[in-house]
């Protein structure tokens, strides 16, 4: 991630890490989880907070994912038709997203958010089937949250060897997947006992 991207988000703080997600999500080409993972550093080293860090990021998940669902629903195939490819949804992408949507249904709003390029495509072709809302989110917004999660664990954890980590999960990425679900509980179960242990103290 570039020096000056990093100085950008540093200075915005948790505004930043919002809009970075929002545009992510929406189609931006922006490196989403190399992004995330080195958040989860700063947090290790009290640059940032942990839960702030996460809610930011969720936020700008929801939003963004939300906003694409949206755009689908309204302005359906000849949108991303004629303005896919400005935001980088090649209409590769769009075929490869519609095969796994029939395939995967709903799940595909889950597990997308761990496959780039296909995290871009999976809520706009969500709206265009004109999938229900409560079930869009059901998917997206807890897809998103264990997305969030996983990378921003990986920085937290691991300290100054969260490079190293992030292309390790590249190459694991699916088994990283199927322990992201505990990891996701174990961080909100910590943070609740933390704030229980501070607030008790005072």
């Amino acid at each position: 991630m570039g020096e000056s991207l990093i100085e950008t988000l540093l200075q915005y703080g948790y505004i930043g890490i919002f809009l970075f997600l929002v545009l992510g999500i929406v189609g931006l080409p922006l490196p989403d989880e190399i992004m995330m993972t080195f958040l989860g550093y700063m947090t290790s080293i009290g640059k940032l907070d942990l839960f702030l860090t996460f809610l930011s990021a969720f936020s700008g998940s929801v939003v963004g994912i939300t906003v694409s669902y949206v755009l689908g629903i309204r302005l359906g195939y000849p949108f991303l038709k004629k303005y896919g490819e400005k935001i980088f949804i090649t209409r590769r992408r769009l075929k490869i997203t519609q095969r796994m949507f029939r395939k995967y249904g709903s799940w595909l709003l889950f597990i997308g958010y761990f496959i780039p390029g296909v995290r871009h495509v999976t809520a706009y072709i969500a709206g265009i089937s004109q999938l229900p809302y409560y079930q869009f989110a059901l998917f997206a917004y807890t897809g998103a949250a264990v997305w969030c999660t996983t990378f921003i664990s990986l920085g937290n954890l691991l300290g100054d060897k969260w490079q190293q980590a992030f292309k390790l999960f590249h190459q694991y990425g699916m088994i990283a997947l199927m322990i992201a679900a505990p990891i996701f509980i174990l961080v909100i179960g910590l943070y609740i006992w933390r704030r229980k242990k501070t607030l008790n103290r005072t």
